[in-house]
């Protein structure tokens, strides 16, 4: 079985080609990048619009596959961008009807914990998922993987984006901020919100463009900055791992190309004797791969949808899905 699964949630349009087995026959995507600011919703489905058929054109080079060996047709159907959302769902949706192959939606966040646990062999693993649209401590209890600890604002991917943009530095601003925080020699006091199990970044952000602005040193804000954000995730973290009893730790999304974090959290697991993973980055961030591989699982598990069901939703909370698969 062939999937083809397309990714449109935010900044990337991605198609991923995937067996049945877990063979990764293609992984392609084409990045929207804006010329100022953070992404604008419209201006990301235009660009998402205007390279999709090179891109799947690419992907199916790439898997050396026909349009008509594909079995299956699945996208991010959310959480994401609207407009965004909407171009992905009516690219895979005209695959769909005119070749007539089954479609599914597919919810974003699932889909990288289930690439996640493919790529790097992990059985059941509390992950924290962290990217720039997403902060979530995900573990699978009872037929769904369940939020343990999320952001109850920015998430922590948009705090270090939104805070290097407005000191100036230059776009992907996470990179950036891990730079500059090597070369940081001392912790200036920042914000610290830990609210049970759920997070705040808004203030932190706030405050380090605060104290940038009041002549403080940008190296040390950058340090304390992540030092900050990243010992509030491992916390929240170390308490799902405490709580749930499980012996694997996962790391995925965007942010988990920081080195500091991973380091932090590779401790962390150490000290409760459980295994840590980490996909390739290439499966990390947004990609088609996960879309695929999600579909596969569902409907290899009896999942079926008519057109019609397939809607996005912006807000489609990784906690409201079924997972018949587990």
């Amino acid at each position: 079985m062939i999937c083809l699964g397309i990714e449109s949630t935010a900044h990337t349009f991605g198609i991923g080609i995937v067996s049945d087995k877990g063979h990764i026959l293609a992984n392609v995507s084409s990045i929207y990048v804006p010329e100022r600011g953070g992404i604008h919703p419209r201006e990301a489905a235009q660009h998402h619009a205007a390279v999709a058929k090179k891109t799947l054109e690419r992907a199916l080079a790439k898997a050396k596959v026909r349009i008509n060996e594909v079995n299956l047709v699945s996208f991010a159907a959310g959480p994401g961008l609207g407009p965004a959302l909407r171009t992905g769902a009516t690219a895979a949706r005209a695959i769909s009807s005119f070749f007539n192959i089954p479609l599914l939606a597919v919810n974003h966040c699932v889909s990288h914990v289930e690439i996640g646990r493919l790529a790097t062999g992990a059985k059941d693993p509390v992950t924290l998922y962290v990217s720039g649209g997403n902060t979530q401590v995900i573990a699978f209890e009872a037929g769904r993987y369940r939020v343990f600890g999320e952001t109850l604002d920015i998430p922590v991917g948009n705090c270090l984006d939104v805070f290097a943009r407005e000191v100036g530095l230059p776009s992907p601003g996470g990179p950036q901020v891990e730079r500059l925080a090597r070369k940081g020699k001392h912790y200036i006091a920042l914000p610290y919100v830990v609210k049970g199990m759920d997070l705040s970044f808004s203030g932190l952000m706030t405050e380090a463009v605060r104290k940038h602005r009041a002549g403080g040193d940008l190296y040390d804000l950058c340090h304390s900055l992540q030092e900050t954000a990243f010992a509030a995730l491992v916390e929240v973290t170390e308490r799902a791992v405490a709580h749930t009893e499980k012996k694997e730790v996962m790391l995925t999304g965007g942010v988990a190309a920081n080195k500091r974090l991973r380091e932090m959290l590779r401790l962390m697991a150490g000290e409760h004797e459980a295994r840590f993973f980490v996909p390739s980055m290439g499966l990390c961030q947004d990609n088609g791969p996960m879309i695929a591989w999600t579909g596969i699982l569902a409907y290899k598990h009896g999942v079926r949808q008519r057109l019609e069901d397939t809607v996005v939703n912006q807000r489609w909370r990784v906690d409201e899905v079924n997972i018949p698969w587990r």
